[in-house]
């Protein structure tokens, strides 16, 4: 490995250390129905969120709020001591990706077949503390 790409990837390396996220694979959810609920909580406080998803009527808000959950416990991991209120965390970016396909078959009029589409998708939360990166621009 070259020089540039190592001080590359030691820069990249570094900067995931303050980087908190949860990944969510292969979810048996269209990746329109999912981004509805993702668009609701992007850039909300954390607290505010868990409470829209939780009382949220739809089936996908379910899934999300057990991988927010998971990002915050991502963030209590490395930051100990730390109360999630005085941290004033907050969902910094929400992503939903289309997953795997799986395509099936359903009999139609006179001997015909259509295709069933089964989507799926990949969700990335990240969360991030409003406090934090107010330190680090003074």
């Amino acid at each position: 490995m070259g020089a540039r790409k190592r001080i590359r990837a030691e820069k990249i390396k570094e900067a995931k250390k303050t980087d908190y996220f949860a990944m969510l694979r292969n979810v048996p959810t269209s990746p329109r129905k999912m981004r509805l609920v993702a668009d609701m909580i992007r850039g909300k406080e954390v607290n505010l969120a868990l409470d829209m998803l939780k009382f949220s009527s739809k089936e996908a808000s379910r899934r999300v709020e057990k991988l927010l959950l998971s990002a915050i416990a991502n963030w209590k991991e490395k930051n100990e001591g730390v109360r999630i209120e005085d941290a004033n965390l907050y969902v910094k970016e929400i992503a939903v990706d289309s997953g795997r396909i799986l395509k099936r078959l359903r009999p139609a009029p006179q001997g015909r077949a259509h295709r069933i589409r089964k989507r799926s998708n990949h969700v990335t939360l990240r969360v991030d503390s409003k406090v934090s990166n107010d330190n680090q621009e003074n």
